[in-house]
Parts: structure tokens; sequence; C-alpha cells
């Protein structure tokens, strides 16, 4: 059975648990590790951790943060934040992580990753995408880095498929657009890329409401779903979550 995934997303800054909307305003919203055990607890499939600011500020993912969150957890654990090479990748490997998600490092030197991919495997390495809205792009997505702080005037189509072929396991588009926004996830992008490849496509950025999980997974053809608001703030349980997809005819693990 081929079971769709919920995700809650922990966004990490300086080692809290933060959110935001459209990559700004942060706040705090607690400690990440004590989140971390509560989600996996409550049924969450895997989680993914971001130290959101690490490749801005020219920085390592914070080790330590991670590791505490590993050690309360019992699901797979994606990290990401600050991850440049081989070296990164063991070292989060060697306290606990499950896999690595590479954003902007991957753009800066597109031979990297099929460098870990060679060393560690596809399953390990998750390419993360952040994109905004462009009219000047053939997608209409171009895809953005530092964070998101930078355009960088590739398609964001185009560089999933060029992924794809350099053997990534997965991938991880977030919608700068609809990032915090809980109006739903950017399905034009999402599915524009999942059309485009034959790996899994993780929907991310916009989450509000149990439909906007469904159509991610029906209309965008999304493999799993990120959640980070609806979580975080307690509007939906994970179990609601699954519920209300299993009452709707798709696979998960209740």
């Amino acid at each position: 059975m081929d079971y769709r995934k919920i995700i809650p997303c922990l966004d990490v800054k300086d080692g809290r648990l933060v959110k935001g909307i459209n990559f700004v305003d942060l706040k705090d919203i607690g400690d990440p590790s004590e989140n971390a055990a509560a989600y996996s607890e409550a049924g969450a499939d895997e989680l993914v951790f971001l130290d959101i600011t690490a490749t801005v500020e020219k920085r390592k993912t914070i080790v330590d943060a991670v590791a505490r969150t590993v050690e309360k957890i019992s699901v797979p654990l994606t990290v990401g934040g600050g991850i440049g090479s081989v070296s990164d990748i063991q070292t989060l490997l060697d306290v606990g992580v499950s896999k690595v998600s590479i954003n902007s490092a991957a753009i800066r030197n597109p031979d990297l990753v099929k460098e870990v991919v060679d060393e560690f495997g596809s399953e390990t390495v998750v390419i993360a995408i952040d994109t905004r809205k462009s009219a000047d792009l053939p997608s209409g997505f171009e895809v953005m880095v530092d964070g998101g702080r930078t355009p960088f005037g590739i398609d964001a189509v185009a560089w999933a498929k060029q992924v794809e072929e350099m053997g990534a396991g997965s991938i991880l588009p977030t919608s700068m657009d609809a990032d915090g926004t809980q109006a739903g996830y950017d399905i034009a992008m999402t599915g524009a890329i999942a059309d485009a490849v034959s790996l899994p496509v993780i929907a991310s950025g916009g989450a509000g409401t149990l439909e906007h999980l469904y159509e991610a997974i029906t209309v965008a053809h999304a493999d799993s779903v990120l959640v980070a608001s609806i979580t975080h703030y307690g509007t939906y349980s994970i179990k609601q979550m699954k519920q209300y997809l299993a009452d709707r005819g798709i696979p998960v693990r209740l």
C-alpha cells in the first residue's frame, strides 16, 4: 500500500521553533524537540527540521538542537539548513537523522547532488525548492535561494527535472507566496512539479484546512503533505487530518 504521509515541519531559528508568513515575521512557538515529541506521539509519519537561517548566516546546522529532537521521536527525521558538503551530511546522519534536505547549496553547485547521492544513496537526499511566482519563466515559478531571500533566475520545474536526473530521492517544493498564509498550498506549482517528475513530491506552504491537504494529494498529486501552522497552533490534530483523508479514500496510516 502506498500511503500518503502527514509530515509536520519544524522551522527552527537560533535553536527555537518559529513560524512566519511568506518566510518573514517569525514568531517564537517553543522548543522544537518538545513539539517533535508530541507530533511523533500523535501519529506523524515523519518530521522535517529546517534550520531556516543557517544558509544566510553562513553557518552549519545547529547539530545540538537536531540531536535533542532525534532523541525524543520514533519516526524518521529530515533535516535541512546550512548543508553544503558530504561531511555536513555525515555529521547529521551520525546523530540519527534519516534524510537531509539540500536547497541553496545544490542550486549553486549541482554536482553536489550527484556527489551526496553516490555517497549516501537516493533515499537519503531530499531536494528542497523554494519557489515564487514569476511571469519571466516557462513554468511561471522561479527558484529562490538563501532562505527565500534571493531570486536565482531558474525555472522551478526545470530544476526539479534536473535533480531527478541526478538521483535525488524526493522533492520538497515550498511556495513562498503561500507559506504561512493558511490559504492553501500552491496547487499549480506543486502539480507542475509533481507531474514533471516521477519522484515523491512533498507539498509545502499554506495548509490551513483539511480540504487543503486533500487537494494537494488529489489535484496536485503530492505524495505527502507538510504541515506547520495548523499543527503548531492546534487547529487540527494529526489524527483528524488522517481520518479526514481516510474518509475520502486516501490511504493513510491510522
